[in-house]
């Protein structure tokens, strides 16, 4: 039970209730003068250390140890000492090195509240305050530079606070967290710390530009992750400015109040376009904001700027088919007697959204309505995994559009881009030529930002180095920060990630 004690010479251990006080004191012998080293077994008098070790049987254990004051031999030297016993009796601590190791464990996951509340449970007793010291005295990883770099930022407080995070891009290792996401805060960093041969990064310019001046010999790898990421949101643009044309496929467009705002919209936008009005006195003019007023201009025609109608799921869309049935047999039969049909039959909804669910023409549509988005996502959506009646839409509407056939092309050559291999290098440019002569806006503003970044692309599609690591790591220091509710301060927080 107490064989951390050891070292110790115990004289008597006595059960005081919530408490378990432990009385020893140092074994007889010669001791090593911490300044000269000269042994010596001089007494010069006797003092009393009171420790506390970890707990037994959810009870504080108190150790009461009578050390011994020495006198050293040595002329000048120091003229007496207290013997310490290293392991056991640590100088200045008021706790034996064991328990502050399991402290240690519990404030490096729980940090300061929390952890001092898990202790309290476990007859430790602490206060928040000590709990942050001792968690900042754990010592960190020594920092090393590794051969495969990763790169990212995270938001200390979003939109406002921003902080860079530095990994091994093949171990997952934290390496060094910086304030701020500027290309002088890395560039600073890398000229103190080279040898990375390779930096995986995101798009960002500042990340690239600090790159380039401090470690111009490195190779940059773009994040695959975020190339599909802004590749996707190009493609949902597209598939919404078509809508016009692949939703004639499928269900109707709206056409009631708000369709009809939309185009007198259009026509008075591009009505002050063709007088040569600018973009933003034509949003003085209509009261509309900036950005509004240039999607109206990209579009030629304001039937692109309607949508299929999007609806939920109901609670009536398991008696769709009993519905139909019955109206098609009695077309004049009230919906209060639909209603009390499948009321029978175990439906749980209101008459209100039975009644909506009608007068939608959701009850005779042949198919459910597919939004922009849905459709963006069969099409993005590996052709392995999509169900049978899944394909099947997918080919009907991408049929009814020329833009969709190419448009779902690119999609698949574009991600078997994203399988790093030799010759991609190659098969990227014919897949930009492609894309830039295929009629699709959208598009072409993605080309223009892989332009811009064509070497660390290049790299990508190429080498097998991804950022993914940088992303898991920012995903755990968002559990650790809503741990700490903001408010701890940066040095704190970078402790803890470096620690995980």
């Amino acid at each position: 039970m107490f064989s951390g004690l050891s070292p110790l010479v115990v004289e008597d251990v006595a059960d005081e209730g919530k408490q378990i006080r432990v009385r020893a004191r140092t074994p007889d012998g010669s001791a090593v003068c911490p300044d000269c080293g000269v042994e010596t077994a001089r007494v010069h008098g006797y003092h009393e250390r009171s420790v506390a070790d970890i707990p037994v049987d959810a009870r504080r254990v108190l150790v009461v140890v009578r050390v011994r004051r020495l006198i050293c031999p040595t002329r000048g030297c120091r003229q007496t000492f207290r013997e310490q016993l290293p392991g056991l009796l640590e100088r200045y601590q008021r706790r034996t090195p064991r328990l502050a190791s399991h402290i240690g464990v519990v404030v490096h996951e729980l940090a300061g509240r929390a952890g001092m509340r898990v202790l309290s449970a476990l007859a430790v007793r602490l206060s928040r305050h000590t709990a942050l010291r001792i968690l900042l005295r754990l010592s960190l990883p020594q920092l090393r530079v590794p051969r495969v770099l990763g790169v990212d930022d995270f938001a200390l407080r979003r939109r406002h606070r921003y902080a860079t995070v530095l990994i091994d891009a093949e171990t997952r290792e934290r390496i060094d967290v910086l304030p701020g996401r500027t290309a002088d805060g890395l560039e600073a960093w890398l000229r103190a710390h080279p040898g990375a041969r390779v930096v995986c990064r995101d798009g960002s310019g500042a990340y690239a530009e600090a790159v380039r001046r401090a470690l111009p010999d490195a190779i940059q790898v773009a994040d695959r992750w975020h190339l599909w990421h802004n590749f996707g949101e190009a493609v949902t643009k597209e598939v919404a400015g078509h809508s016009a044309c692949w939703a004639k496929a499928g269900p109707p467009l709206q056409d009631g109040k708000r369709a009809q705002t939309t185009r007198d919209r259009w026509h008075q936008i591009h009505d002050l376009l063709g007088k040569g009005v600018g973009l933003l006195e034509c949003a003085r003019r209509l009261n509309l904001a900036l950005n509004t007023v240039k999607r109206y201009a990209r579009v030629p025609e304001p039937e692109r700027l309607q949508r299929a109608p999007q609806y939920r799921p109901t609670l009536v869309d398991p008696y769709r088919d009993h519905l139909r049935r019955r109206r098609s047999d009695d077309p004049a039969v009230p919906v209060l007697h639909l209603f009390k049909e499948i009321k029978a039959l175990g439906y749980q909804g209101s008459f209100n959204l039975l009644y909506r669910y009608i007068t939608q023409g959701r009850v005779e549509a042949d198919q459910l309505p597919v939004s922009p988005r849905r459709l963006a996502r069969l099409l993005l959506t590996r052709p392995d995994d999509l169900k049978d009646e899944h394909r099947r839409l997918l080919d009907d509407l991408t049929a009814a559009c020329p833009e969709m056939i190419d448009l779902a092309g690119l999609v698949r050559g574009f991600a078997d881009l994203l399988r790093p291999r030799e010759g991609n290098a190659d098969r990227l440019d014919a897949w930009i030529t492609t894309a830039r002569a295929a009629d699709l806006p959208h598009l072409h503003a993605f080309i223009r930002g892989l332009d811009q970044d064509r070497d660390a692309v290049r790299a990508a599609v190429t080498l097998p180095f991804h950022n993914a690591g940088t992303e898991g790591v920012n995903t755990k220091t968002k559990r650790i920060m809503r741990q700490m509710h903001g408010r701890a301060g940066f040095t704190l927080l970078r402790h803890r990630i470096l620690l995980a």
